[in-house]
C-alpha cells in the first residue's frame, strides 16, 4: 500500500474497516466510537478463557493453545463475568486483522486499562512478540487480561486496547524533533511554554519528561489492598475512594512500597500537535525498581487546541503515570526524569483531533484523573 510515511490516521482508516478487521462471528459492525484521530480501539469478544499462563504464540495457532491451557471458559455477554485478581486471561477480540503489504500495527492498552492496572497485551499467531504485527498479517487477534489490583467486571463489547497502523517510518529524528520544539511549543510548565534548550533531548529522539507533586492535592492515588469488583465499563459509577487511597508527598518525596500501584501525573503538560501522535516509553527499560506508564500512547491532538483561525492555543495537558513497584521500597521525587515521550509522524491530520465531541467521556481535559470508572468530582 503506498502514501505518505507514519500512522494512518482517521479518514485513511474509515474507508477499509471491514476489509482490514475482519468480524469474527456474531460480531457486529465497527461505529464511529472506536475511531481515533490514529487509533482503532478493539472490543472484547463473547467469552474469556481463564488460563494456567501466559505465552508467547510462537509457531503454533493460538486458539490451540488457549485450549491446551484453559481451566474455565467465562460468559461475557449480558452482564458480563468477574475476572479475578492475579489470575491469567485470555480474550479473543471480536475483530481479527487483515494487513495490506506495507503496513504493519502495534498494539497497546487504553488508558482506563492502565489506570485500573488491568495488565493487557495482544496476541497475534506465528508472531514471537506482543502487541505487534507485521506487514501484511492476516489472522485472529487475542488479549490477554491480568488484574492486577482489583477484581473486574467485563463484559463483551468493552474496549481495552487499541490498533493504530504505520507504513514506513513514523518516529521523528532528534533533529527533526527539535526542529518541532524550535517552531511550536510541545511542553509547559505551568503556562509557561518549554523552549528547546529547556528540554531534555535523548539520544533515540525523545524528550525525557518527569513526575509532578508539587501544587496537587493529593499528589496522587494507590489501590487500595483490599477492594470489591470495579465494571470496567460503568462510566462514572464507583466512587473512587472505594479502590483507591489519596497519597501525599510531603516535601516533595513519595515513598512506594513494593508491590504498591499509583497513579501520578506529569509535572509537565503537553501538547500532540494534529499531525503528529506521541508514545510514552520508560526511561530505562533496566530500571528494576518501578513498571511505569502501562498505556502509553497519545492520539493526535492530545493537549491541544486551537483559536477559530486554527492557531494553536492553552498550554497542554498534563500525562497521567501508572506507576507499579517491584520487590523494594521506591521513593520518588518531585521533578525525578520519569518517562520519556517518543513523537511519532502521521500520514496527514486527521478529521477530528483528540477528544472532539466527546468532552465527557475523553481525558482532553486530565490532570490526576482515574479511570473513566470512577467519578470526576471525588
Amino acid at each position: 500500500m503506498n502514501g505518505p510515511e507514519g500512522i494512518l490516521v482517521d479518514h485513511e482508516l474509515e474507508p477499509h474497516l471491514e476489509a482490514w478487521f475482519p468480524a469474527a462471528p456474531g460480531a457486529e459492525g465497527l461505529p464511529h466510537a472506536q475511531v481515533q484521530p490514529a487509533s482503532l480501539d478493539l472490543r472484547l469478544g463473547p467469552v474469556a478463557h481463564r488460563v494456567l499462563a501466559g505465552f508467547l504464540p510462537g509457531s503454533g495457532p493460538v486458539r490451540q493453545q488457549v485450549e491446551e491451557l484453559t481451566s474455565e471458559v467465562l460468559d461475557l455477554t449480558g452482564e458480563g463475568a468477574i475476572l479475578e485478581r492475579g489470575c491469567v486471561y485470555l480474550v479473543p477480540l471480536a475483530r481479527g486483522l487483515r494487513l495490506p503489504a506495507g503496513v504493519r500495527a502495534r498494539f497497546n492498552p487504553r488508558s482506563s486499562s492502565g489506570r485500573l492496572d488491568l495488565f493487557t497485551r495482544v496476541l497475534v499467531g506465528g508472531h514471537p512478540r506482543f502487541d505487534e504485527a507485521p506487514a501484511g498479517w492476516e489472522g485472529d487477534l487475542f488479549l490477554e487480561v491480568c488484574p492486577l489490583s482489583f477484581p473486574v467486571r467485563l463484559r463483551a463489547g468493552d474496549r481495552l486496547c487499541q490498533v493504530r497502523l504505520s507504513r514506513g517510518r513514523a518516529e521523528l529524528s532528534p533533529e527533526e524533533l527539535r526542529e518541532r520544539a524550535a517552531a511550536q511549543p510541545l511542553c509547559f510548565l505551568g503556562e509557561r511554554p518549554l523552549g528547546p534548550d529547556e528540554l531534555r533531548f535523548d539520544a533515540e529522539g525523545g524528550l525525557e519528561l518527569t513526575v509532578g507533586f508539587e501544587g496537587r492535592e493529593p499528589a496522587g492515588w494507590r489501590a487500595a489492598p483490599f477492594a470489591p469488583p470495579v465494571t470496567f465499563g460503568a462510566e462514572g459509577a464507583h466512587d473512587p475512594r472505594t479502590w483507591f487511597e489519596p497519597v501525599q508527598a510531603p516535601g516533595g518525596r513519595c515513598l512506594l512500597p513494593p508491590g504498591s500501584f499509583h497513579i501520578f501525573a506529569s509535572r509537565e503538560r503537553l501538547r500532540v500537535p494534529p499531525d503528529l501522535a506521541a508514545e510514552m516509553l520508560p526511561v530505562d527499560t533496566g530500571l528494576g525498581e518501578l513498571r511505569n506508564n502501562y498505556a502509553g500512547f497519545f492520539d493526535s491532538g492530545f493537549g491541544w487546541e486551537e483559536d477559530a483561525s486554527g492557531q494553536p492555543v492553552g498550554t497542554g495537558t498534563p500525562a497521567v503515570l501508572e506507576v507499579r513497584a517491584h520487590d523494594v521500597p521506591f521513593m520518588v521525587d518531585d521533578g525525578q526524569v520519569f518517562f520519556r515521550l517518543k513523537y511519532l509522524r502521521t500520514t496527514g491530520r486527521p478529521r477530528a483531533l483528540y477528544g472532539a465531541g466527546r468532552e465527557a467521556s475523553s481525558y482532553r481535559g486530565q490532570d490526576l484523573t482515574l479511570a473513566r470508572a470512577f467519578r470526576r468530582e471525588a
